[in-house]
């Protein structure tokens, strides 16, 4: 019941993605959490002075932990689910289609929030170098959206390949910031310290809370294995050193950053970011420090692109299994699931919107949907290792517990900390979007059963046929919808609705013309005290149908489809009203034919 617009041979290779372009293009919103990771951490701890400010590497070091092991997880998802969806297949296989079902909701909400959360974190950005840009925060919101989507929609590869440069340019930015700051032994520009007044006890709460934070570094991690269908051949194998690379890069600059923060005693500072603080700090406010800044700026507002490579492509799956509407699972040209570009983007662009650009109003609900997802991959992955088997299968599964243990007490403490900051919103979201994704499937399992799919349909047959046509003036239009009405059925019958209060010249014209034509169908007039259209014909209809001479009805709607789109404007759209009304009152077979008129220069 679906099918691609095109083809997906080995010509559509170059619409797809090399390991650095898949790295550009699905890794942003990974990368990019660095410029807010590390500082979530410092907000959390700094409540406990320089005593909890110095757990900030344990805490860094055991995101990292649990990042190694998510890496190597989504490694074997890669493997063992080449035609993509993440934890959505993965959990969808192993725990139950529920399961799988919850997981694609958490992560198309955290997709979305992405968008939504970039875009307006790099337009903060902006503002804070361009104060006298705030005011129209919100237009540059939908601009930055407006150019990454048109992007998006040009090619997956091609959009890739604009997001290297500066993919390139931060990461060697944020290890040069870290490289500098090791090799000094004091800062260049001191740093904000913590407050002397601050509370000095860390207990397990505190630093759990500070873990939970930190995580939002981890979201993105996961877009690579639902992504795998757009690397070029090899796919597996491309993929996997994708997300190996991804791993390596965000867990080396995680704990570079961390060391730095431990070792200049960097605390929150509401005017500037800690990632600022740091290259202060390891380069001064040099060219070097401006570089860092619009290098952060622009990777925060492109790390919405991750969501536009991830997004599309679990919305085709979900078509594919009748979660969604088949129109997700088609592909235009340059391999792009436009119709999941569009829906993101549109729905991003609500949020942005009414929001007015706040990335803090955003933040209380980011990242606690791509934990649920999260934990449902490790999960599965413990039962698929357990099913299947394998050389060196119990290490593996007992890798993917402990990830599963991990991501699920950081969804608890994410949850506990941010219900009340509208937490639960992702929990009703979670509840509606599952409850589409089941409504879906069950009209689509309703259309199959109608259509018998799966059985052998009994030998096509005749049947009396009657092909209604109605007709207002005698016309080529008209001549065309009798020429195709004969081919069609066995009988054909033109039909005008005439008008009796007072006399109706135009149907006097009408019968008189069809006299002279003589186009060997008969004209049945159908005369009504009323002045409407559609009531005369559809009672005409019920009352051939009652005759019971014929099997079947059907009715030709002849109609112009005129060459520009302001001329459309000028039709009385009567074919699409006669459609509505015959086929909600009747049980006819309706052919709206579309006839292309060429209109004299």
């Amino acid at each position: 019941m679906a099918a691609s617009e095109h083809g997906t041979g080995g010509g559509h290779e170059r619409d797809r993605l090399t390991a650095p372009e898949g790295l550009a293009a699905l890794s942003l919103d990974a990368l990019a959490s660095v410029a807010y990771g590390p500082e979530a951490i410092v907000m959390v701890l700094a409540v406990a002075g320089s005593v909890g400010l110095g757990y900030t590497v344990p805490v860094t070091a055991a995101i990292v932990v649990l990042l190694t092991a998510l890496t190597f997880s989504y490694r074997q998802v890669i493997a063992a689910f080449p035609n993509g969806g993440g934890a959505y297949a993965v959990a969808g296989r192993h725990l139950g289609r529920g399961a799988g079902l919850v997981a694609a909701a958490s992560l198309i909400i955290d997709y979305v929030l992405n968008v939504a959360v970039s875009v307006s974190a790099g337009v903060a950005a902006l503002t804070s170098a361009y104060p006298e840009l705030y005011g129209d925060r919100v237009l540059w919101c939908v601009l930055v959206l407006a150019l990454i989507t048109a992007v998006n929609l040009y090619g997956a590869a091609e959009s890739a390949r604009l997001m290297m440069v500066p993919t390139g340019v931060f990461i060697a930015a944020v290890f040069t910031v870290i490289a500098a700051g090791l090799l000094r032994s004091q800062p260049v520009a001191q740093p904000t310290h913590p407050s002397a007044g601050a509370v000095q006890g860390v207990g397990l709460l505190l630093l759990l809370h500070a873990f939970a934070s930190g995580c939002s570094a981890l979201t993105g991690v996961e877009a690579i294995a639902n992504a795998v269908p757009t690397f070029r051949s090899p796919r597996v194998r491309r993929a996997q050193r994708t997300e190996v690379a991804l791993g390596g890069l965000l867990g080396a600059m995680l704990l570079g950053l961390s060391f730095l923060i431990s070792r200049f005693h960097v605390a929150p500072d509401p005017a500037k970011t800690v990632l600022a603080q740091l290259t202060e700090a390891s380069i001064g406010h040099s060219v070097g420090f401006y570089v860092v800044q619009f290098a952060t700026m622009v990777l925060l507002a492109l790390a919405a692109n991750t969501s536009f490579g991830g997004l599309p492509v679990l919305a085709s799956l979900l078509a594919r299994d009748n979660c969604l509407p088949h129109v997700f699972w088609l592909r235009a040209d340059r391999q792009v699931y436009r119709y999941g570009v569009v829906v993101l983007a549109v729905v991003a662009l609500v949020l942005l919107v009414a929001v007015e650009g706040d990335t803090q109003a955003l933040v209380p609900v980011f990242a606690i949907g791509v934990f649920i997802g999260f934990t449902l991959s490790q999960a599965g992955m413990v039962r698929h290792w357990w099913l299947d088997g394998g050389p060196g299968w119990r290490w593996r599964a007992a890798l993917n517990g402990l990830g599963a243990v991990l991501t699920a007490a950081a969804l608890v403490i994410e949850l506990t900390a941010k219900f009340r900051e509208r937490g639960w919103l992702v929990l009703v979201a979670v509840t509606v979007l599952v409850a589409l994704f089941v409504s879906v499937r069950r009209a689509y399992g309703r259309i199959g059963a109608a259509l018998h799919l799966g059985e052998l349909p009994g030998r096509p047959r005749r049947c009396r046929t009657l092909v209604v046509v109605p007709v207002g003036a005698v016309n080529v239009l008209t001549r065309e919808a009798l020429g195709a009405a004969l081919s069609l059925g066995d009988e054909v019958r033109a039909v005008t609705v005439v008008h009796t209060e007072g006399p109706d010249a135009r149907a006097e014209e009408l019968c008189e013309a069809w006299s002279a034509w003589g186009p060997e169908v008969p004209l049945s007039v159908v005369r009504t005290p009323s002045r409407s259209l559609t009531r005369p014909l559809v009672d005409y209809l019920r009352a051939v149908g009652a005759e019971g001479r014929y099997e079947r009805l059907v009715v030709v709607i002849p109609e112009m489809h005129l060459p520009r789109p302001w001329l459309r404007l000028l039709q009385n759209q009567r074919g699409a009203v006669l459609d509505r009304a015959i086929r909600r009152h009747t049980g006819a077979v309706i052919c709206r034919l579309r006839f292309r008129l060429e209109l004299p220069a």
